[in-house]
């Protein structure tokens, strides 16, 4: 085509072939720049994710990969540009897909939580008490924040224990305690609380809202899911509360005393 291209222009053979080099060239040069640019708008792509997957990190290289041998493990990358550790007085910057990444994960915890008021071994009673968690993470995938009892149950006396709330297959939207009954629960609230803990008013585990002091549980000893951030939150964070409640029947037959729980929560990164 550029053949028939250069003969109509009517040049000279001299000419006609100085032209076609320097055409030649152009469209190489635009070819190469067509893939250059082409380069770079794949390698602009940042985190990917399916319903399952979320892959934080990818690499637009011509070599390398996974490496292995009894004592050792290793993973490179050829044909990366522009990679390594760089640093100013107010942002640091790892480039490349080899560099560390580092994940920034803060929890902080309101502190020990005293139930209140004392319940009474002839009457029975609800005696209630909070802590407020707050997870702050510039981890683009999120968290997760667990809970876990130390005790089975979880809330024990020196000489008596009292139940961990059973509420069967799903949160109880109310705290509910019969004559007979002690026992002690618990229920989240906040903006990353998990499904079964959210409720459309008179149901949990059904998407609508957080109706306050509702969908209650029992402790476990192995962690319980609470809450799930799904993306960054610095710097403000997330902040979830954890409400507490025993409940003791007016006929439980509950041995005065000190009664503890002591529990463990956990924050991770996604």
């Amino acid at each position: 085509m550029l053949e028939v291209f250069l003969a109509g222009l009517n040049l000279s053979v001299r000419t006609r072939i100085m032209v076609k080099v320097l055409l030649q060239t152009v469209l190489q040069s635009l070819f190469l720049t067509y893939l250059i640019l082409s380069v770079f708008n794949i390698s602009s792509a940042q985190v990917m994710s399916s319903p399952g997957y979320q892959l934080q990190s990818d690499s637009v290289n011509f070599a390398g990969g996974l490496s292995s041998s009894t004592n050792y493990t290793q993973e490179s990358t050829i044909g990366e540009f522009a990679s390594g550790q760089s640093d100013s007085n107010n942002f640091l910057l790892r480039a490349g897909f080899q560099q560390m990444q580092e994940v920034f994960l803060s929890l902080a915890v309101t502190g020990d939580v005293t139930m209140s008021p004392d319940i009474s071994g002839l009457t029975g009673g609800v005696s209630n008490g909070s802590t407020t968690i707050t997870v702050i993470t510039d981890n683009p995938a999120g968290y997760q924040l667990l809970l876990a009892a130390e005790n089975n149950p979880a809330m024990q006396g020196s000489q008596d224990t009292i139940s961990d709330y059973d509420s069967g297959a799903e949160p109880d939207f109310s705290f509910v305690t019969a004559s007979d009954q002690a026992h002690f629960g618990f229920t989240p609230e906040g903006i990353d609380i998990t499904v079964e803990f959210i409720d459309d008013g008179g149901t949990c585990g059904l998407s609508g809202g957080d109706t306050s002091l509702s969908c209650w549980d029992g402790l476990s000893t192995t962690d319980r899911l609470i809450a799930n951030g799904s993306e960054g939150n610095q710097p403000n964070g997330a902040t979830t509360t954890i409400h507490f409640r025993v409940g003791v029947g007016s006929s439980a037959g509950v041995i005065s005393g000190l009664y503890t729980a002591t529990s463990t929560i956990t924050a991770l990164p996604l």
